[in-house]
């Protein structure tokens, strides 16, 4: 998909005007030329506005409102908030960029899911590293692998304090919000995951032990409250071959953005969905329900 973008733009609703929706979700969507910013909706009219008028779109004063501006819908706020107005989108027949986790806990996520499924729209994931060349090559590298066992860390200060030490993020730690990204690198790479336990608390340092559909049996090391020059996100798989080992260090993450805008505006305009959507957030859920229900 490197060819020029000749297609209208995805006139694309904001919702939410926080420090990730203002640094990655305006920011992006504004850029196009596959998408364009039409509309900005947060509990705070002031912060709307302040996210909405660089790219020169609206602040609205409701949601029914944005939905009426725009043909899909960009979620930047909390799981519990996303999962209710996720499914008043989809019901109005908007396509869905959305956070992860789906919701705060698996029904939530399975009401997205299905009104996605029901409706008929697109949906699609914000896992961002998925989006990145150097982790679709280490994904393409991996299928041609035996893999017998895996080690895996995502681990970062950013609780600690500042912008991203929300509310929802310090009350339900590292599990629900940089799990998914750990799990569904996992899942792919070694193969499905049929149980998962947990040791730790997710609000410092939480351990998983995964055991897959082929038999290998993985490792994953989540924390948001240690102290890093930089986040840190390394897998090493093994087996009877040889290691093969992902690590973001130097990845650019800017790298990701005009992928996933381009392949989200791409599956709205033609119809086709994308493997990373409401049915993927939710067997992630699934998957976190298990490690908490273990823990």
């Amino acid at each position: 998909m490197n060819t020029p973008w000749t297609l209208p733009p995805v006139k694309v609703g904001l919702v939410g005007a926080g420090p990730w929706a203002r640094a990655m979700h305006a920011r992006m969507l504004a850029a196009g030329p596959e998408t364009e910013l039409a509309a900005v909706w947060a509990r705070r009219p002031e912060a709307a506005r302040g996210t909405a008028e660089p790219y020169g779109a609206t602040a609205v004063a409701s949601f029914g409102e944005l939905l009426d501006r725009c043909e899909a819908v960009a979620f930047a706020v909390p799981p519990a908030v996303q999962a209710e107005l996720a499914v008043r989108a989809a019901q109005s027949g908007r396509h869905l960029l959305l956070e992860k986790p789906l919701g705060p806990d698996v029904s939530s996520a399975r009401k997205v899911a299905d009104a996605v499924a029901e409706a008929g729209v697109v949906s699609q994931l914000v896992l961002t590293k998925r989006y990145h060349p150097a982790t679709r090559e280490f994904l393409r590298e991996a299928a041609r692998l035996e893999v017998t066992g895996a080690r895996s860390c995502y681990l970062h200060g950013a609780f600690l304090g500042g912008d991203f030490a929300t509310a929802w993020r310090l009350e339900h730690g590292a599990l629900l919000d940089l799990g998914p990204h750990l799990l569904d690198l996992l899942d792919t790479a070694v193969g499905p995951i049929t149980t998962v336990r947990a040791t730790g608390d997710p609000r410092r340092w939480v351990e998983l032990t995964c055991e897959h559909e082929n038999g290998a049996v993985s490792q994953a090391s989540l924390s948001g409250t240690v102290n890093l020059p930089r986040a840190r996100t390394r897998i090493e798989l093994f087996g009877p071959e040889h290691e093969l080992v992902y690590d973001t260090a130097d990845i650019d993450h800017e790298e990701c953005w005009p992928v996933l805008r381009r392949e989200f505006a791409h599956a709205v305009r033609t119809g086709q969905p994308t493997p990373i959507d409401a049915a993927r957030g939710l067997r992630l859920q699934e998957l976190m329900d298990l490690a908490l229900r273990g823990a």
